[in-house]
């Protein structure tokens, strides 16, 4: 006989607070799955894990999209489930929510709770979580992509040390859309680029979600981003967010690397790449080269990343969305002294350290399209396609957009709701359809 008072409940309804069905509704992908959004992802109901010593339950209201759920869902360069061999994945690497149970020895979070989460697992025993960097952890791992209870259910799993307080003046979708790529930006540009004030940083992809927290972040170090874009849409987004200029990477055919580029297409990269050059000085008003490159795109920028870099500076890299085989000519490194530095998401610390800017509104996440929870697939695709700006989140069980407590959660279930819903505050104004 099951200890659980009820077996499962519909998305967008809520038990009462602290009972945990037995089973879940979620997004899964499976082995035999891999592929295309549409295909990968599959609705199921699935047992609620239980937490562990240490770990917290969390209802989840809304969650973020990475690129990493397009990595999960078509199963390259691994396939997840070959990591954590579970039967079965559900991906998403940001989540807000509310605490619902918590496991044996957690004493910082209580079931109520409204929180944010950050994706970082570590084993919290060894010298590097206790006194070094928690990110040289031999078992550290991404919660949600490496792990095999993310975000796009009606609970995640986390640790304790994952959880963080969700800033009250955000809703539920907004508060979901930004740990990812804020805390990875945070921690590339102030703990390993170490940018200074006054310095000039090249920002690769300034107006998705990754580059619209690198605008921002060198903004308030008091440093110079030059934002590199693919549209005039997005450039004016990039100036609202602080960029000292805009670099239009469509006028500049020919600059993306591919591996099979023949000697012609070899010397028309390098034309455009010194031309890029010169563009970045039209934007600085003088001739100077960018102390750091914000890299996260690869195979086809990384030869110009590592060519445009000023003497002595540096290209920080924490992904490769083009291709992970990077090329360049290692001249240009040794020669003027250049450094590439490896960036992986964020320890706790670091990711606490970035959400006090969120809650001080110092920084402010740019969700720009929400989708419905049966539209967890098209919003993956809509990344892969590129037809978005800023980040994208989807309602999971938050049954409307424009809630920011339980409260008004319970209430938007009820029969005669007291609340409407409330504009996101994003730098887009939530001009693109909620689907």
């Amino acid at each position: 006989m099951s200890h659980h008072p009820i077996d499962h409940v519909p998305i967008g309804k809520l038990p009462e607070l602290g009972v945990v069905p037995r089973r879940m509704h979620a997004w899964t992908i499976r082995r035999d799955r891999h592929g295309v959004p549409a295909k990968a992802f599959e609705k199921e109901l699935v047992d609620v894990p239980e937490p562990g010593p240490g770990e917290v339950l969390v209802h989840v209201m809304a969650a973020g999209v990475n690129y990493n759920g397009i990595w999960a869902a078509s199963g390259t360069p691994v396939s997840v489930l070959d990591i954590h061999r579970n039967d079965f994945h559900i991906a998403g690497s940001d989540a807000s929510g509310i605490v619902w149970k918590t496991g044996p020895g957690v004493t910082r979070w209580k079931v109520g709770d409204e929180v944010v989460l950050h994706c970082n697992v570590t084993c919290g025993e060894c010298a590097a979580c206790n006194g070094a960097d928690p990110m040289a952890c031999d078992e550290q791992r991404i919660w949600g992509y490496e792990t095999p209870y993310g975000s796009f259910a009606q609970f995640a799993l986390v640790q304790s040390q994952q959880v963080l307080p969700k800033p009250e003046a955000l809703t539920w979708e907004v508060a979901a859309s930004y740990g990812l790529v804020c805390f990875t930006a945070y921690r590339m540009l102030v703990h390993r680029a170490n940018v200074r004030p006054g310095e000039d940083v090249l920002i690769w992809g300034a107006s998705g979600g990754l580059g619209c927290f690198a605008v921002q972040i060198t903004k308030l170090l008091g440093a110079n981003a030059i934002a590199v874009v693919s549209s005039k849409e997005k450039g004016e987004l990039a100036m609202k967010m602080g960029a000292a200029g805009v670099i239009d990477r469509n006028d500049f055919p020919g600059l993306a690397y591919h591996p099979t580029e023949g000697r012609e297409q070899a010397k028309t990269r390098l034309e455009m790449t010194k031309r890029f050059g010169r563009a970045i000085w039209d934007v600085l008003g003088r001739k100077k080269s960018p102390d750091v490159v914000f890299e996260h795109v690869g195979q086809e920028t990384f030869p110009a990343s590592v060519f445009l870099a000023g003497r002595m500076g540096r290209i920080v890299i924490c992904g490769a969305t083009t291709g992970y085989q990077l090329t360049f000519d290692v001249r240009h490194l040794w020669m003027r002294q250049k450094m590439i530095v490896g960036s992986h998401f964020a320890h706790a610390g670091e990711c606490e350290q970035a959400n006090t800017l969120i809650h001080r509104g110092k920084l402010q996440p740019v969700l720009t399209e929400l989708f419905d929870y049966d539209s967890i697939p098209e919003a993956h695709q809509t990344m892969i396609d590129n037809r978005h700006t800023g980040t994208l989140a989807c309602l999971v069980g938050a049954p409307r957009a424009g809630l920011r407590t339980l409260e008004e959660v319970r209430a938007a279930t009820s029969a005669e709701p007291r609340y409407a819903p409330a504009p996101m505050p994003t730098w887009a104004a939530a001009q693109t359809p909620y689907r």
